[in-house]
């Protein structure tokens, strides 16, 4: 996403904004954000503890032509206007701003039940399928299990403090290969109905 964005505002000469990115903190990906404009962040307060979300409506304020939202599957934090962040594109989308985002496969709601009876998990953060649909364009980044893991060990993925979990549970190799295997299949699905 943000290699894109980078050829867009770079190479093309387009307007292109971050309205949200997770970073990790991992050195690559920060680097890779460059001189991209960031929209600074809202801030809510929930339950005593202070949470950072993505200003929609600055967002729409500054009406770039493009703007990178990172994590389309995510809860926003109770208080936001909207309930998931997904909801908060469609409103981009309506002002007339084009929407460059990531999503897993797993987060697939029409996957839920599937996903839970290959991995045992059960994801709790989902976007509706139609949701998808409405994409003019979906890019399917393909990883083998293996190259995924090492990337986990090495911390590109996680803060290291976090890959020993991740790789205990939900980033088997077992439950990669067939995460892989399903977005190689609704990718070709895709093909084949944009055809």
């Amino acid at each position: 996403m943000l290699a894109e964005a980078n050829r867009r505002k770079h190479d093309r000469g387009q307007d292109v904004v971050i309205g949200f990115v997770v970073t990790h903190g991992r050195a690559g990906t920060e680097k890779q954000i460059g001189d991209l404009e960031v929209i600074p962040r809202k801030t809510i307060v929930y339950k005593g503890s202070t949470f950072e979300e993505m200003d929609t409506d600055a967002v729409i304020a500054r009406k770039p032509q493009w703007v990178l939202i990172d994590e389309l599957a995510h809860t926003n934090v109770p208080g936001d206007a909207h309930a998931k962040r997904y909801e908060d594109v469609l409103d981009i989308l309506a002002a007339g701003i084009s929407v460059l985002s990531t999503m897993n496969v797993q987060h697939l709601e029409s996957l839920n039940d599937t996903v839970c009876q290959i991995t045992g998990v059960r994801v709790r953060e989902t976007v509706p399928d139609w949701v998808l649909c409405e994409a003019d364009e979906v890019v399917s980044i393909d990883i083998t299990p293996r190259s995924l893991i090492h990337r986990l060990e090495r911390g590109d993925v996680y803060p290291q403090e976090k890959v020993t979990q991740a790789l205990g549970n939900f980033f088997t190799e077992g439950n990669l290969s067939a995460l892989r295997e399903i977005a190689l299949r609704m990718t070709a699905e895709r093909v084949d109905q944009d055809l």
